[in-house]
């Protein structure tokens, strides 16, 4: 039967479909296109100035500091805990071979006893799995010969040390595993930081970067008048001193006074400053490396332990430490070779060479150098020795 509907013709069959088509597929791309636009016009955040570039970057350059000085104290940690562990090892191993004596003599008493067919109580001992209940019966002791009894004690008193060795060995290990823990999450906070700051730097461009120059020397400049303002007025006060009939001893000793003892500690300390500083001032030049004691770069700390070395004077090795070591001193009572401490959290150390400057190691991409003492906020001084 034939089919009486109509054929259906195609949008696209005729020349108004094909329009039609055409358009729809024109809006579709324009609203795309709109679209992509809008996206592209989102507001973005405003590239930093160079200041604020700078001021970011000093931070991180801070911050790496405080990282530093964490490293610094939990490696210092570390190489403690793993000299406490390795005395303990080879003090656990000469135990053991005491012990081995001891049960080398007792076996020697059980072999002379089975040889003569007596009862074995030393046998008995050496194979009780708990020989301190074996030898509390009163009647093994009573049978044992003094020299018998002896070794017996020497044996009990090994096995005690030797336990007692074994749980410090362990709890010294735990410290170690710590500190090496605290040791690897500082690393690595100071090579974030690093990288933090290393990455803002690369993105600055040529002219910015010249920029940058320019504010670190106008900075500098800034503390360098201070610096020799301080030196001059520190001049003045010494002057008037010596005009009123103080003398240098009180100067020289950072305000004590009088007396051939005063003087000789002031003779002694001034002497080992100028030691230390000379060391500190041979080694400028030398790149800035965080953790590094010497002898080709150095760290901040690292740079003043090392000094004050040469100087015969033993610090510890992290600012927070060596803060605390001698004697306070003001400002304007330094001495060369006094340290100065920068910032509220004492991350940053320099020695003090005289008129208002240091030579200290700075910062990463630094050598270490010569500057004034207030490029950075003091925190306070001390004079080793």
């Amino acid at each position: 039967m034939a089919s009486h509907r109509k054929p259906r013709t195609s949008v696209l069959a005729s020349p108004t479909g094909r329009r039609t088509a055409a358009g729809l597929t024109t809006a579709a791309l324009a609203s795309v296109t709109l679209l992509s636009q809008s996206a592209d016009a989102a507001p973005r955040a405003p590239k930093p100035t160079v200041e604020e570039v700078k001021q970011k970057v000093d931070d991180l350059y801070h911050q790496a500091e405080v990282a530093t000085q964490k490293y610094n104290a939990a490696k210092e940690r570390a190489d403690e805990q793993r000299h406490t562990v390795d005395s303990l090892l080879d003090a656990s191993a000469k135990r053991a071979e005491k012990m081995n004596e001891s049960r080398r003599l007792l076996g020697t008493f059980a072999s002379a006893q089975y040889r003569t067919g007596g009862m074995n109580p030393t046998a008995q001992l050496m194979l009780a799995k708990d020989p301190q209940q074996y030898v509390d019966r009163n009647h093994l002791m009573e049978r044992l010969t003094g020299r018998q009894k002896q070794a017996v004690t020497d044996y009990q008193e090994q096995q005690a040390a030797a336990t007692k060795q074994r749980a410090q060995a362990t709890r010294s290990l735990e410290r170690l595993q710590a500190s090496q823990a605290s040791l690897k999450e500082s690393k690595r906070s100071v090579q974030d930081k690093l990288a933090e700051a290393r990455q803002l730097l690369s993105r600055l461009t040529a002219q910015e970067k010249a920029r940058l120059a320019e504010l670190e020397r106008q900075k500098e400049a800034a503390a360098k008048r201070r610096a020799a303002e301080e030196a001059r007025k520190q001049q003045e006060r010494e002057r008037q001193r010596q005009q009123d009939g103080g003398g240098s001893t009180g100067g020289s000793t950072g305000g004590s006074t009088g007396g051939s003892t005063g003087g000789s500690t002031g003779d002694s300390a001034t002497s080992k400053g100028a030691k230390a500083l000379a060391f500190a001032r041979a080694q400028i030049g030398k790149p800035y490396v965080w953790g590094a004691t010497g002898p080709t770069s150095y760290d901040c700390s690292g740079l003043t332990q090392a000094a004050w070395k040469a100087a015969g004077v033993d610090l510890p090795r992290t600012t927070w430490d060596q803060v605390k070591v001698g004697q306070r001193v003001a400002t304007k009572d330094l001495q060369p070779g006094d340290l100065v401490f920068f910032y509220d959290d004492i991350s940053h150390v320099g020695m003090y060479m005289g008129d208002g400057k240091m030579v200290h190691a700075p910062k990463p991409g630094a050598s270490v150098r010569e500057e004034s003492i207030y490029y950075m906020p003091i925190y306070g001084s001390v004079r080793p020795g």
